[in-house]
C-alpha cells in the first residue's frame, strides 16, 4: 500500500511539475478544448437537430459540408457539359469573351452528337458575303419614337436585386456597345441614369416609379420618368419565366430611403407586388393601355413581356388586337427556364412554358392572327451563345435579351447565392462590403467585349449557314436529334400557321382551333371548349 501511495505522489508531483514547466502549452490548450467540450454539451442537450444530438461536433461536420456543397460539385466534380443552371463550358465561354482571351476550343466537342436532344445548324456551300454592319431591328416603325435594337440586349434585372456597381456597369456597357439595358420592375435608379446607356424601363404590378401610395398606376409620374431621353421602349412585365403567376413582398427593412425614393414607395414599409395588374383587367384593356402609355411617352415603343401559361390566353390578347385595332410594339417572350434572383422551386421548377416552344407557338399564333409584320419578339431565357441567338431566330424571335450572360460578363461566378444577400463577387448584392470589390469602368468593358464578341460569332455562323440577314434564318436550318436514328428540323417539329389562319374559315390542327374558340377579347378567363 505504501508503494502505491508513494507511486501515487511520485505522479502527482511529476504531473504538478510538468505542468508547471509546460502552463503554456496547457492554458493554450484549454482555450480550445474549453470551447469545443461547451458546444459539444450544446449539441447533446440541444433538440432541434437529430444528428447533433447524437453525434455532438462531429454531426458539425455533416453541415458545413452541405454549405459548400454548390462549390465542390462546381470545381471538384461537375464536368463542362452536364451541370445546370448555366454549364460550366458555357459560363467559361463567357468569361473568355467578356476578358478578350482566346475562346477557341481543342480536339473537337465534348458533346455526344448521337445522344436525343443535341441540336445544330445546317452550313451551306454556296458564298455568301457576311453583312458589313451589325443588323438592327427596328421597333415602332411608324411611330414618332421609333427604336433601332440591337440583336442582343441585356435582359430586365431590378436595382436592388443586382448592386449599385453592378447596375452602373451595365449601362456603361450598354452605352459603349449600343445597346439596349433593361430596369427590371424595381423603377428607373441613378446608376441606370449614371452611365447614359440606352434603357427599356420596365413595368410591373407594383409599378414602381409611376405608383400612387396605394399601389395605382400614377400617369403623371410616368410622363415625367417615360419623358426621360435615356428611356427608349416601355415594357409591360404581365409575368417572367422564372415565377409566373407570382407576386412580391420587399421587406420593410429593405425599403430604405434610397429604395423607396426610387420605387416611390414609403420608407420602411412593407411593399407588396401582385401577381396581377391593376391597371387593366382583360386584354382589350390591356390594350387600351398600351396605348395610353405610347401617347403619354410622346410615341416610344410600348410592347409587353410573358411567360405562356394558358395558350388560349395569349390568342385572347390577339383577338383583343385585332377587335382593337393596337398592336404592342414588341413581345419579349420569357421562358420557364428564366432566371431570377429569388424564386419558388416549384414555380422554377414546375410552372411556365419553356422558351423554344413559347417562341415558336407565340410566332406562329401572332402570323395566324396577321399580326406578325406589326410586332417584335425579343427571345428571353437562356440566351448566351450565338447559336443561342440563331435557334431562337429560327423559332420566331427578332432579337434577344440575356441576363445570367451579362452577369456573367460581370464576374458572376454562379455562387448560387442570389437570394441571400452574400453573393461573393457583388453582383446580386446590397452589401457594401461585397459590391465595393465590383469596379464599373472595368466590368463594363468586359459587358461590351462580351456582348461585341457574340454577335460576332453570330455574324459568322449566319455566313456559314449561308444566309445574308438574320430574318432568313427558317426553322428548316436547325436539326434536332429525337431518337437514336431520327433526326427532326425545326420545321418538322414545331407547328406553324399560314398568314391569317386564324382569322380565316380554313382549317386549323385540332389544338389551334380548339385554343382559338376559348379564346375571348373581353376576358382572360378559359372558356374550356370540348
Amino acid at each position: 500500500m505504501r508503494r502505491w501511495f508513494y507511486l501515487g505522489s511520485v505522479l502527482v508531483l511529476g504531473t504538478i511539475s510538468l505542468a508547471s514547466l509546460f502552463w503554456p502549452v496547457v492554458l493554450c490548450s484549454l482555450v480550445v478544448v474549453l470551447p469545443l467540450l461547451a458546444l459539444g454539451i450544446h449539441d447533446s442537450l440541444q433538440k432541434r437537430r437529430t444528428i447533433l444530438r447524437n453525434f455532438p461536433l462531429l454531426g458539425r461536420f455533416r453541415y458545413g459540408f452541405e454549405m459548400i456543397r454548390p462549390e465542390i460539385q462546381q470545381y471538384f466534380i461537375e464536368s463542362n457539359i452536364d451541370a445546370f443552371p448555366i454549364e460550366r463550358e458555357m459560363r467559361s465561354l463567357v468569361y473568355q469573351r467578356a476578358k478578350g482571351d482566346l475562346e477557341t476550343q481543342p480536339f473537337g466537342t465534348q458533346r455526344d452528337v448521337y445522344r436525343v436532344g443535341y441540336e445544330w445548324a445546317a452550313h451551306a456551300l454556296e458564298e455568301v458575303l457576311p453583312p458589313r454592319e451589325e443588323p438592327r431591328v427596328l421597333v415602332g416603325p411608324g411611330r414618332r419614337r421609333p427604336y433601332s435594337a440591337s440583336m442582343l440586349n441585356i435582359s430586365a434585372m431590378s436595382f436592388g436585386a443586382l448592386s449599385p456597381t453592378a447596375v452602373c456597369a451595365l449601362n456603361r456597357g450598354a452605352r459603349e456597345g449600343c445597346f439596349a439595358h433593361n430596369t427590371g420592375e424595381g423603377g428607373i435608379s441613378p446608376y441606370h441614369l449614371e452611365a447614359g446607356g440606352d434603357l427599356i424601363w420596365q413595368i410591373g404590378t407594383g409599378y414602381f416609379g409611376c405608383r400612387t401610395l396605394e399601389g395605382a398606376f400614377d400617369e403623371g409620374l410616368f410622363r415625367e420618368n417615360a419623358g426621360r431621353e435615356q428611356v427608349v421602349m416601355i415594357e409591360i412585365k404581365l409575368s417572367q419565366g422564372a415565377k409566373p403567376g407570382h407576386g412580391g413582398v420587399l421587406p420593410a427593412p429593405k425599403v430604405t430611403p434610397e429604395i423607396a425614393r426610387i420605387r416611390r414607395v414609403p420608407e420602411y414599409q412593407t411593399v407588396l407586388s401582385p401577381p396581377w395588374h391593376s391597371a387593366f383587367r382583360t386584354p382589350i384593356e390591356l390594350c387600351e393601355f398600351i396605348e395610353r402609355l405610347r401617347e403619354a411617352s410622346g410615341g416610344k415603343p410600348v410592347g409587353f413581356k410573358l411567360c405562356i401559361g394558358r395558350r388560349s390566353e395569349f390568342l385572347s390578347l390577339c383577338k383583343a388586337m385585332i377587335e382593337t385595332g393596337i398592336t404592342p410594339d414588341f413581345i419579349t417572350v420569357d421562358g420557364g427556364e428564366g432566371g431570377t434572383g429569388a424564386a419558388p422551386l416549384e414555380f422554377s421548377n414546375s410552372l411556365g412554358m419553356p422558351a423554344r416552344d413559347a417562341w415558336a407557338f407565340v410566332h406562329s399564333a401572332l402570323i395566324g392572327a396577321g399580326l406578325r409584320d406589326d410586332i417584335r419578339i425579343f427571345a428571353s431565357g437562356k440566351i448566351l451563345t450565338g447559336f443561342h441567338m440563331v435557334r431562337a431566330m429560327a423559332l420566331g424571335a427578332d432579337a434577344c435579351n440575356s441576363a445570367r450572360g451579362m452577369m456573367l460578363a460581370l464576374g458572376c461566378i454562379q455562387a448560387l447565392r442570389c437570394n441571400s444577400d452574400t453573393c461573393p463577387s457583388g453582383v446580386a448584392t446590397q452589401d457594401p462590403a461585397l459590391y465595393r470589390g465590383l469596379d464599373p469602368s472595368i466590368k463594363a468593358q468586359r459587358v461590351a467585349r462580351y456582348h461585341r464578341a457574340t454577335l460576332e460569332s453570330l455574324r459568322e455562323l449566319l455566313t456559314a449557314m449561308g444566309v445574308r440577314t438574320p430574318r432568313e434564318v427558317t426553322p428548316d436550318l436547325i436539326h434536332r436529334r429525337v431518337g437514336d436514328m431520327r433526326i427532326r428540323t425545326f420545321a418538322e417539329l414545331y407547328t406553324f400557321l399560314e398568314p391569317g389562319a386564324l382569322r380565316s374559315e380554313r382549317e386549323l390542327p385540332a389544338d389551334w382551333r380548339r385554343d382559338w374558340d376559348a379564346a375571348r377579347a373581353d376576358s382572360f378567363s378559359h372558356r374550356a371548349v370540348i
